[in-house]
């Protein structure tokens, strides 16, 4: 059959466990052969058992025939959804022409437990060791046993810290669990499927315990931000195959000690002694009459919620590409990619020998590692042998950024073969490539993703090597849609929503950074002296810039309804702290790192003032409120308005005449008329002045691009793009970069390397050129009024040196990819596909534009295509699902201006 329906997922995920969403959110995809598949109804089952389902029986929802071309977001609408309940559910679909599909494959979810009354387990530690600064890492374990056979076992398990789970000796779950969430507030409980591995006869349970954010150090807040130690709760439910149930819960019945990991922490890294295993510990029949009682806390009073973010995982391993032996006796590893995770090693030798990995980003000119830029953060790991043959060591609670490793105190003669390096993120599957012509320009999207793998780790941190780590927002939200075309983050930025809500103050204000960790009070002690605003112009807008990306890259407007009233806060606390709608100077950090140009902050707050009011009426429009809707659009015009009176001098120039003050004026829509292309020629002005160079910082270039390009000035756009003189992003990759920097000057010929106490090598924020790239140079964007890229605009806009550019995305409704070609003779060639189920806008720059080789001379075309019109600039077509072929020639005055 040519018509199918594919690939079904709940909540983003292919069958999630113990979910807490009452009413979850469905998605499919269309497969077909033929051009221009829509769908024009659906039919969703949704049963209590698998048998039900397959009699085609919707016990718990049969939503019928309904007519409707939706196939994601497709709200679950049935019976109340049970604790612990497992539901599974199919798809049947029409076509355009009525014709049906056969069912879906089947699909499930499960429900956790979704009463706080259903938890009767308890909070288990160990006791902290006197006279210790850094804890050991407690073992807990329990045995049980099962009389009979059984037929379901579920694990629910969280951490105040972090925890791995064992169960009968194997691990279950992911790195990092239960993530970073702000633990005064909530922790996230995940649930396993633990059926394979519980039997019947004795069984043991038990979970090895870190510090993580909980009471280990935060970045340069300190540690113990929310508690003393770590503590692990767990309730195990098992369903017998006679219907009998059993419930295995930490209590103090438990037994506690420590092991071998000697401390684990965040920021300060591992230490392992292997002579301290307790083999067996995990498994059935292990002593542990020796080990202790652990410690109960009497409660917790923040909210037990099911897991949102994806699982941190390690996704590749990496071999060394080069090692070298010091005079020191010391190996030095090059992975030939700055990274972050760990490193795993083998070894033999004697009991008692230590080993030590240390990690770094860049090496100083004698060849030794830098270190100078990690200011307290300690990138090492240290391994104590047992003297059993070939032995492996990897940390489990601490992660590092690093390029390169020194293997210290190995006995014998290390080689590529000792050690691999493990690329550890939130597994955020790739949507996204993008290829050019131009090997530099391919170096960048590859640093870009890279810098977003190694940052995107329970919250989206700001780097990943120095004391810092933190969830900065204003980073987030100028690479979000990057983020958003590179990897699924659907689910990622979802959960670092609640983050930024947990951290929201009473007055409306978003934090700079999410979870809070105690910034506020960090940032209060440190301002003592002066006023105290707990808001930064261009951080706090994540609140509102976040969730509208989120809508426009996956049509998800549950987002926008659960944290309206939030970004109504956001909005209101600007405005009532505003005058006559200017916004104060006091923000902190305007326009971070840009070079040489410093944006006045108040510009730079009143016109983000200006874009979250603006954002704020498009999602009222899209809630339907449509009072709110015509209630801040007038706001946004008055505070357009404002910043004119305030900063635009009668030649069009704005306050502080940097490329920031002008980028942003003309994305957020701040200038009418004389005014808008008065700031364009002061904005191709100030970059032509500079030799064609940059000078924004993170709120700016993001935008720098597409200002540009909106403008009119491409030329320019194509200049920046591949400038290879300091600043710019060339400059880094010609040095070796591999990531993108947090400073355009990290490290000049001129002056080495910039200051230690704040040089990131691997930091994401000004990668945000991503979402240009994509939008404007392949030319793949989506469309406000049917979100999610449920209808694509294609418009790709070759110029500058690139002369091939191809790229993908993989949407929810499945791949939207481009592939441009433009000759010397400036024929053109662009390949199009458009995944069932969506529709696309193709603008084909140039002349004499055909499609499949024919001519584009007629309005309509039986094989799925409509031309719109047609200019001698360029053809509008609007087009169906399917793959297409546009030509035409392009004269070189496209490229002029």
């Amino acid at each position: 059959m040519s018509f199918r329906v594919v690939h079904l997922k709940t909540e983003y995920v292919v069958n999630p466990l113990g979910l807490d969403e009452s009413k979850p959110r469905l998605f499919w995809r269309l497969e077909s052969e033929k051009r221009g598949t829509v769908q024009s109804a659906y039919r969703v089952l949704v049963s209590s058992s698998r048998e039900a389902l397959d009699r085609d029986e919707g016990d718990q929802w049969d939503s019928g025939k309904v007519v409707s071309a939706s196939s994601i977001q497709v709200v679950y609408g049935g019976k109340p959804l049970q604790s612990e309940g497992q539901y599974f559910w199919k798809v049947q679909a029409w076509d355009g022409e009525g014709n049906p599909s056969g069912w879906s494959e089947t699909a499930y979810w499960t429900m956790g437990l979704l009463d706080r009354g259903e938890w009767k387990a308890g909070w288990i530690g160990r006791k902290t060791e006197a006279n210790v600064v850094m804890q050991p890492s407690p073992h807990v374990r329990k045995s049980f046993g099962i009389a009979g056979k059984v037929k379901r076992a579920t694990a629910y398990a969280t951490a105040l810290g972090l925890y791995e789970l064992r169960v009968n000796g194997e691990k279950v779950g992911d790195l990092f669990a239960p993530g970073f969430t702000d633990y005064d507030k909530r922790v996230q409980v995940q649930t396993y499927d633990v059926t394979p591995l519980v039997r019947e006869g004795e069984n043991a349970v038990g979970a090895v315990l870190g510090d993580g954010w909980y009471c280990g150090t935060v970045g340069f807040l300190g540690s113990k931000v929310y508690g003393e130690r770590p503590f692990f709760l767990l309730q195990l439910h098992i369903e017998l195959e006679d219907g009998t149930k059993q419930i295995v819960k930490t209590d103090s019945t438990w037994r506690t000690a420590r092991g071998p990991i000697l401390y684990s922490d965040m920021i300060k890294g591992e230490a392992y002694d292997a002579r301290l295993e307790l083999a067996g510990w995990d498994r059935p029949g292990f002593d542990d009459s020796g080990w202790e009682q652990p410690d109960v806390r009497p409660g917790y009073n923040g909210l037990l919620t099911a897991s949102i973010e994806p699982p941190v995982r390690i996704t590749e391993t990496r071999r060394p590409i080069s090692v070298r032996r010091t005079d020191a006796g010391t190996f030095i590893y090059d992975m030939g990619q700055n990274m972050v995770g760990w490193t795993e090693v083998k070894v033999r030798g004697a009991r008692g020998a230590k080993i030590t990995l240390s990690h770094a980003e860049m090496l100083n000119p004698d060849g030794s590692l830098y270190l100078d830029n990690l200011r307290v953060a300690v990138q090492q790991d240290h391994y104590i042998l047992k003297g059993e043959g070939e032995e492996r060591y990897e940390p489990r609670f601490t992660f590092h950024g690093f390029r390169y490793v020194e293997l210290i105190g190995y006995p014998g003669e290390a080689d590529l073969d000792t050690i691999v390096g493990k690329v550890v993120h939130s597994d955020t599957p790739r949507t996204g490539r993008l290829e050019t012509n131009d090997a530099m320009v391919n170096r960048l999207y590859s640093n870009i993703v890279w810098g977003q793998r190694g940052n995107f780790l329970s919250v989206p941190t700001d780097c990943p090597q120095r004391d810092e780590r933190l969830g900065w927002t204003g980073d987030a939200q100028i690479f979000a849609r990057t983020a958003s075309y590179n990897m699924d983050v659907s689910r990622f930025f979802t959960k670092f929503m609640w983050d930024m809500i947990d951290a929201q103050q009473p007055s409306g204000a978003f934090t700079d950074v999410a979870p809070d960790a105690g910034w506020i009070r960090h940032k209060m002690w440190n301002t003592r002296l002066n006023w105290f605003a707990p808001d930064n112009a261009g951080w706090g807008d994540a609140g509102v810039v976040i969730p509208w990306t989120l809508y426009l890259m996956y049509g998800d407007t549950r987002i926008l309804e659960t944290h309206y009233g939030a970004m109504v806060r956001w909005v209101e606390y600007l405005k009532a702290n505003s005058d006559e709608l200017v916004r104060p100077s006091y923000a902190n950090y305007g326009d971070w790192l840009s070079i040489d140009a410093d944006t006045p902050n108040e510009v730079l707050a009143t016109a983000y003032f200006a874009y979250s009011a603006k954002l704020l009426s498009r999602i009222a429009g899209v809630l339907g409120e449509k009072r709110d809707e015509a209630h801040y659009d007038g706001l946004f015009r008055d505070i357009a308005a404002a910043f004119r009176r305030a900063f635009v001098d009668a030649e069009g120039r704005i306050h502080g005449a940097t490329q920031t003050v002008y980028v942003l004026a003309l994305q957020f829509g701040l200038l009418e008329g004389e005014q808008r292309d008065a700031a364009i020629r002061h904005l191709v002005d100030d970059i032509r002045g500079r030799g064609d160079r940059l000078s924004t910082g993170f709120l700016g270039v993001g935008y720098l691009l597409p200002a540009l390009t909106d403008s009119g000035r491409l030329d320019v756009a194509y200049a920046l793009l591949t400038q290879e003189a300091f600043p710019s992003w060339m400059y880094s990759i010609k040095h070796g970069a591999t990531t993108i920097w947090e400073r355009w000057d990290g490290w000049t010929e001129h002056n080495g390397f910039q200051t230690p106490s704040m040089n990131s090598f691997n930091h994401y924020s000004l990668g945000s050129v991503g979402e240009w790239m994509f939008r404007y140079m392949a030319g793949i964007e989506t469309d406000p009024d049917r979100p999610g890229f449920r209808h694509a605009i294609v418009r790709p806009q070759p110029g500058g040196r690139l002369t091939e550019a191809k790229a993908e995305y993989e949407s929810l409704y499945g791949v939207v990819s481009t592939d441009w070609k433009l000759s010397p003779d400036g024929a053109f060639r662009l390949a199009v596909r458009v995944p069932a189920g969506a529709t696309a806008t193709v603008v084909v720059p140039g002349s004499g534009a055909r499609v499949d080789g024919e001519p584009a001379n007629a309005a309509a075309s039986p094989t799925g295509w409509t031309l719109a019109w047609q200019t001698e600039a360029a053809a509008t077509f609007e087009i169906g699902s399917g793959e297409y072929v546009f030509e035409s020639v392009i004269g070189a005055a496209a490229f002029a201006r």
